[in-house]
């Protein structure tokens, strides 16, 4: 029986990317987005697996649970979720950043991935297997300016994924972060309000992850014997790695 995986932010980037390396191997599919054109045509692209469309915003706890209570009878033994759906906005400092984009990062990159992990895990420890697979960031590890919200949202996200596998110790259940760093996706255009410039401008020059290199992370992952438990990726482009620390040095 194929096994069946759950990707929320499916409608681009590493969530299409997954979608699309596991439904290869002969997942079947539960495609999670609010976009709902773009999973219409996502699931024609998959063809010849399962594939359910649930479009819905996970920030939203009572749509969630409208999408896990209607799941098909064949989608609801779910095997892996993996908790894609996220953004960044804006690069202000602290002191100017919009409070808004500070609570759209909390109530996607925390409270949508909460729902999402509360609502189908009964389920997994009712069977003894399952997986959740956190989509991280260099940034919950690695500050940056401009990162303070972002990055505190993504903290969370790996401090919650150590948690989880205290709280499933003997449950059969799995759990696992990965952290990507600079990786060209939509990214960077949804962090910049839809600037090009400004987003290309942050791939200039350089090789980054693409959204492949993580969707293989994911389906290697998930592919590990059941008594393997891979607790934390975290992966970047060669071209990328660490600066000294900022020194603010002030005239005699």
């Amino acid at each position: 029986m194929a096994k069946t995986i759950v990707i929320t932010g499916a409608t681009s980037g590493f969530g299409r990317a997954c979608a699309e390396l596991f439904a290869g191997a002969g997942w079947q599919l539960v495609i999670c987005g609010r976009r709902e054109e773009r999973l219409r045509e996502l699931a024609q692209q998959l063809g010849g697996v399962p594939v359910h469309c649930a479009c819905f915003d996970v920030r939203q706890l009572a749509e969630v649970k409208d999408m896990v209570s209607g799941l098909p009878e064949n989608f609801r033994a779910v095997d892996v979720l993996v908790n894609n759906a996220g953004l960044a906005l804006g690069l202000s400092p602290a002191q100017t950043a919009e409070l808004g984009d500070w609570e759209v990062m909390i109530d996607t990159n925390i409270k949508g991935l909460l729902y999402m992990t509360r609502l189908l895990l009964p389920g997994m420890v009712e069977r003894k297997r399952g997986h959740i697979i956190n989509i991280g960031s260099i940034a919950g590890t690695w500050p940056y300016p401009g990162g303070n919200a972002y990055g505190a949202t993504k903290a969370f996200v790996g401090q919650f994924s150590n948690n989880l596998r205290c709280d499933l110790h003997g449950t059969g259940v799995r759990v696992t972060n990965i952290e990507p760093g600079l990786a060209e996706t939509e990214f960077s255009m949804v962090r910049f309000g839809g600037d090009k410039g400004k987003a290309d401008a942050v791939y200039a020059g350089t090789e980054p992850l693409t959204a492949v290199d993580i969707a293989e992370i994911v389906h290697w992952v998930a592919c590990r014997p059941a008594h393997v438990n891979i607790n934390r990726v975290e992966v970047m482009p060669v071209g990328q790695s660490w600066s000294p620390f900022a020194i603010d040095r002030q005239p005699k």
